[in-house]
């Protein structure tokens, strides 16, 4: 691929709820563009941004593709996005490094949920969006309800620069408000015509409040429109981008990619008035401490960010990165601001998919893609040595469901995690995490199916099969009342043996206090260099575990007495006697079971408050409170214990229809209910 000036590089990530047809329209505009010689389809699995056999087996995208065309003089680089909220992440990862972000909106079911949350983060960002309605072919489909929908969720700013000619089945082209012309397809084929007499009166309606939306932005075009000056279609597309790049005005067209409506007008669309990299604010960077900003200069000094990091089974770890500042040619030498290792670029390319298409430089605005950086991973700056700057980036996904995974195979452990941490870096928003206590290799991510497609994908890409089972919860015990114990460790072998004797008395601390020790020996009843050794031989015992085998908490012990022998009492002697002097004056403490308990905050919208509220008294949870926050959203925060909420992601989900969002943190500790410890106790001996 040719290498094209930033002016005319168009970086544009398709988003939308899953099914709106955001991978129908990526296949429509390379189709449309010439890149692809035909259309392929999500159902047969021929598309050409859908390609991984997770998507395949599945339908729907799972991942971040980058496929760039060329389209009247411009390079557009295209992303599809997947709109299932498993793979926010990979939203979150194209709108870092899009100029515009086109929202696909099914015309049959309208603005749906993951829509508005993407919405919500585009906003966030200060991106400029576009909305394409599509599926107007389909019976059902309704542009003015699509329309009335977006205004009322999206506000002021949504204008509408088409409307579809025919409907559901006879849809068959698009009236263009700026030019004011009719474009029909016909055989695959544009005609510009007329507008139909029969929406004549409302085209021109639609065109007069647009034409007053685009002009009140600029004095002078409004002094010129009030005395009836005549605006060109030029003036109001020059004004309508600085209106769509300053993200105050978000245009509407429409089509269908099923059929190729007015796919070739959205292609204009986007090197009309879409952004290019520089009407963007500059790139803004740390060093020092301080922030910079850094111009998008192909002149500037080479800086570079990963956005995205695949593992290819031919060429191994594929990097791809937005260029920031200056030009990037193969074998430019630069150095990762992270790990501090030198990096040699080699050839660079640009992907279409997973179809690889080299080129000869790549500069600032654009994006590309780079093989084998053996220590870059996503997130990472590249800069020159002597430019040690981190480029700023989304912050990372924060998991919401986690499984436990151990390998089918045993003696696979070692291969399982280093597999894991090729998993990762392709997908950040996966963390992997080792508990001890519980002894399980814990995986957490964004819900159900991100954790089966990175379990496929370790068997088919890493070659390990593997096994999940539930998170095990990490209860304490403690005891509820005072007890005294004499622990005495005495054996006779044929030389010394061992002799020590330790009194105990166990008393239960405030929760979160731990263990304290007390020495209250006096008269030399243990000698003084064998006391940390009863201390010691009590903390080991409390850490191994008490009655049911979890580690013991907020217990003070204090050693008041003691004997021992000169010539067979040591430091283990009396480590076994404070161990189990331990165990004997627990079992008569009124031990308890302690829970982890955890700060839950929902957020949903204000209609589902009753139903959060209603759930989190079912799963033994206390609110605490609730806050208002914006768009009518309310914040309920409530402690629950842990084990009623390991699953809490699909729970929520399934309640709030995909609308609530929640955080959760590790809060304290407290006493479990008896019958549910009786269970626990139960799960145990089992």
């Amino acid at each position: 691929m040719k290498t094209f000036a930033p002016a005319q590089i168009r970086n544009v990530a398709l988003v939308g709820h899953g099914g709106a047809g955001k991978t129908t329209l990526a296949e429509a505009l390379l189709y449309s563009a010439g890149a692809t010689t035909r259309c392929g389809r999500v159902e047969d699995g021929t598309t050409t941004t859908d390609f991984e056999p997770e998507e395949l087996k599945r339908h729907l995208s799972v991942s971040l593709a980058l496929a760039p065309f060329e389209h009247d003089g411009h390079k557009v680089n295209l992303l599809d996005t997947p709109g299932y909220a498993d793979f926010a992440g990979e939203v979150v990862a194209a709108l870092s490094v899009a100029d515009l972000a086109v929202f696909v909106v099914s015309a049959v079911e309208g603005v749906e949920v993951q829509t508005e949350a993407y919405w919500r983060l585009a906003a966030q960002a200060g991106l400029p969006r576009m909305i394409f309605v599509n599926k107007l072919d389909r019976e059902r489909g309704s542009f003015e309800r699509t329309l009335d929908q977006l205004r009322a969720l999206f506000g002021a700013g949504v204008a509408p620069l088409e409307l579809p000619i025919g409907e559901e089945g006879a849809f068959r082209g698009v009236a263009d408000l700026l030019t004011d012309t009719a474009i029909t397809y016909e055989s695959g084929s544009a005609v510009t015509g007329e507008i139909p007499d029969d929406m004549e009166a409302r085209e021109r309606e639609v065109r007069d409040n647009l034409v007053e939306g685009i002009v009140v932005a600029d004095d002078t075009l409004t002094e010129r429109y009030l005395e009836g000056d005549h605006i060109s279609t030029a003036e109001l597309e020059e004004t309508l981008a600085h209106g769509i790049a300053s993200a105050s005005v978000f245009p509407v067209v429409c089509g269908s990619a099923n059929k190729g409506i007015a796919i070739d007008r959205l292609a204009d669309l986007i090197c009309e008035i879409g952004p290019a990299p520089l009407d963007r604010p500059p790139a803004v960077v740390a060093a020092g401490g301080q922030s910079h900003s850094v111009p998008c200069d192909p002149a500037g000094d080479p800086l570079v960010r990963v956005f995205k990091t695949l593992a290819d089974p031919y060429v191994g770890k594929v990097s791809l990165f937005r260029v920031l500042s200056g030009t990037i040619r193969p074998d430019t030498v630069m150095t990762n601001s992270r790990t501090h290792a030198d990096e040699r670029l080699h050839a660079l390319f640009t992907l279409r998919g997973k179809d690889q298409d080299g080129v000869a430089e790549a500069p600032a605005g654009d994006l590309a893609a780079v093989a084998k950086l053996s220590d870059t991973s996503t997130g990472d700056t590249l800069a020159p040595k002597t430019m040690q700057v981190v480029a700023e980036g989304p912050p990372p996904a924060v998991p919401v469901l986690s499984v436990a995974i151990l390998p089918r195979s045993k003696g696979d452990e070692d291969k399982l995690m280093t597999a894991l941490h090729r998993v990762q870096d392709e997908d950040p928003a996966l963390q992997v995490s080792r508990n001890d206590e519980t002894h399980q290799t814990v995986l957490s991510g964004m819900g159900e199916t991100h954790l089966a497609v990175c379990t496929e994908r370790l068997a088919r890409k890493f070659g390990v099969e593997v096994e999940t089972e539930p998170v095990r919860v990490a209860y304490r015990e403690t005891i509820t009342r005072p007890a005294s114990a004499e622990g005495r460790y005495k054996k006779q072998t044929g030389g010394h043996g061992q002799f020590g004797v330790a009194s105990l008395r166990v008393e239960p601390l405030e929760r979160g206090e731990g263990f304290a020790f007390v020495d209250e020996i006096v008269g030399g009843a243990i000698p003084r260099q064998f006391i940390p050794a009863v201390e010691k031989g009590i903390a080991e015992h409390m850490a191994q575990g008490g009655l049911w085998g979890y580690p013991v908490v907020d217990v003070k012990v204090t050693c008041y007495d003691g004997k021992y022998h000169a010539v067979d009492s040591s430091e283990m002697s009396f480590r076994m006697a404070g161990a189990l002097g331990f165990r004997e004056a627990m079992a008569q403490a009124g031990p308890a079971l302690l829970e982890p308990i955890s700060l839950l905050e929902v957020t949903v919208p204000a209609s589902h408050q009753g139903d959060v509220m209603g759930d989190l008294n079912s799963r033994r949870g206390r609110v605490q409170g609730t806050e208002s926050g914006n768009d009518g959203e309310q914040t309920v925060v409530a402690l629950v214990p842990t084990s009623e909420v390991t699953r809490y992601a699909i729970d929520l989900r399934s309640l709030t229809g995909g609308r609530g969002q929640f955080r959760l943190s590790h809060d304290h500790y407290d006493i479990l209910p008896q019958h549910l410890a009786d269970k626990v106790a139960k799960r145990n001996e089992g």
